[in-house]
């Protein structure tokens, strides 16, 4: 134990954590303001530079993929992937997208189809699926490839340590800057998943009270969290292959059934045509909606409210999902890496969506009139399979699967805070995975008690309004990072 609080890393990262954490317990009014003037600044100011980064990212990563360099193999030439493809896809999906499928699965749709982002000769449900697409397509996933793409080459093929500050070591001599970024991404990622959790928590609290029609307390949400910290931190413990390669797994497979016993109970071929109609026009329309071109441009409010939102999202989220995608992706080609980060979790989101929201659209029509039925994102799932058979224990199911999908982000992210702490070792010690298995449910329920002590301020709200405040220097440094990727693979061609 004693090498723990030797470890800086560790304990600035905890130590800034734990100031932050005070400051906002005994200013929360005060916090909550910063926070979302910030955030909002942010948007405001940086929105468009995050589209144009984007669609730069997904053209990047395209260029890259059929380029020469794409053969490029992390690590040994002969060496065979470490795991196969369906074990990969798994556990990358889950960690990368997880629980938000079910979380905006039928609000997202119908929100989009109530409400237009532009206008559009387009039916009002192909348009909205069109969008929900574009905000979960192509460019989320370009986020997370770009830094996978960088650290797995900086793991495999340079045999550096995984650290995201390891990535432009050679060319940022600067070690206090270095070390600045590992604890900005250690800070970032913790952030993140507590929102995650906490989000996450609340739905399954939601959909507890929907199912069993009571008004369960903070308590059962405290409760749920504890379970899920405990399963993550086992799953953790375990280990990749042991773990969060098996739960991965066994999250796919549980969504894979409600997607088709979904699809099966519906309209199979007004989903099917739904499906190719939204991709065919999503691919046709990517360049002038990721400009936000002439009749393309949602206006600022809009684009401020989602669109922004999630770009900077999902940049907050890349440096941790980009190193457990690297982290996993030894013995693939950089061409391998990359479509299939881009291609195969594109892919299935879109027929994800395709199938809950046409089906939701099918129920709107049918009632003659829509009053926000699913518009709360934490029942609207639950909702949507009440007029399905089986209606109880296909919310059972969800419920389970929400709690799953969970711990495969958390167990990820644990696995991925412990090999930053842990001098960038690709299996670190389980002392670090048990130890950011504490500090992160002690965060989390300190942030769901304030939340409860404090029900004027929308506490997990602002944790994620933080992310769009620290996604901002990740999106400067992406380019950077690229730039020196692209200056020393050429320079050893």
């Amino acid at each position: 134990m004693k090498a723990l609080f030797k470890n800086s890393l560790l304990i600035v990262s905890v130590g800034i954590l734990l100031i932050l954490s005070l400051v906002a317990f005994f200013t929360t009014e005060a916090t909550y303001a910063i926070i979302s003037d910030l955030s909002l600044w942010v948007r405001t100011y940086f929105g468009y530079f995050y589209l144009y980064l984007g669609l730069a990212c997904v053209l990047f990563l395209l260029v890259i993929a059929f380029s020469p360099i794409g053969k490029l193999k992390l690590g040994k030439t002969n060496s065979k992937p470490e795991y196969s493809l369906w074990s990969w896809v798994a556990m990358l999906y889950s960690a990368g997208m997880g629980a938000g499928i079910l979380l905006r699965a039928v609000q997202e749709p119908i929100y989009m189809q109530q409400n237009p982002p532009f206008s559009s000769d387009l039916a009002p449900e192909i348009l909205a699926l069109e969008f929900t697409f574009y905000q979960w397509g192509f460019t989320a996933w370009a986020f997370y490839g770009l830094f996978a793409m960088v650290i797995a080459h900086t793991l495999f093929v340079r045999k550096k340590k995984i650290l995201i500050s390891e990535t432009v070591s050679n060319t940022l001599p600067n070690k206090r800057l270095l070390y600045g970024i590992d604890v900005l991404t250690i800070l970032t990622t913790i952030f993140g998943l507590i929102a995650a959790i906490g989000l996450g928590t609340t739905q399954i609290k939601g959909g507890i009270n929907h199912v069993f029609k009571g008004e369960f307390s903070l308590g059962l949400t405290i409760a749920l969290t504890t379970i899920i910290l405990i399963v993550a931190a086992y799953s953790a413990w375990m280990g990749v292959n042991k773990g969060i390669k098996i739960i991965s797994k066994l999250n796919i497979l549980i969504a894979l059934s409600l997607l088709l016993f979904t699809f099966i109970f519906s309209d199979i071929q007004l989903i099917t045509t739904n499906f190719l109609k939204a991709t065919y026009y999503y691919i046709v329309d990517f360049i002038p909606m990721s400009l936000a071109y002439g009749s393309y441009n949602p206006g600022m409010d809009f684009l401020s409210d989602w669109t922004f939102y999630y770009w900077a999202f999902w940049l907050a989220w890349a440096p941790f999902t980009g190193i457990f995608i690297a982290r996993i992706s030894k013995g693939r080609t950089l061409k391998q890496l990359l479509l299939g980060v881009l291609i195969i979790p594109t892919l299935g989101t879109f027929f994800w969506f395709s199938v809950f929201g046409t089906s939701a659209y099918q129920l709107v029509e049918v009632w003659g009139s829509y009053h926000n039925e699913f518009g709360n994102v934490f029942s609207s799932i639950f909702v949507f399979f009440e007029h399905y058979p089986m209606a109880f224990v296909l919310n059972l199911v969800t419920l389970f699967l929400l709690a799953s999908f969970l711990v495969t982000s958390v167990d990820s992210a644990i696995f991925v805070l412990s090999m930053f702490t842990d001098s960038g070792k690709k299996n670190p010690s389980k002392k670090h995975r048990m130890l950011w298995s504490v500090i992160i449910l002690i965060a989390t329920v300190a942030l769901l008690v304030l939340g409860d002590v404090k029900p004027e301020i929308d506490v997990l709200t602002t944790v994620q309004k933080l992310l769009i405040i620290t996604s901002l220097p990740f999106a400067f440094f992406s380019i950077f990072m690229a730039w020196v990727f692209i200056k020393d693979v050429l320079k050893k061609k």
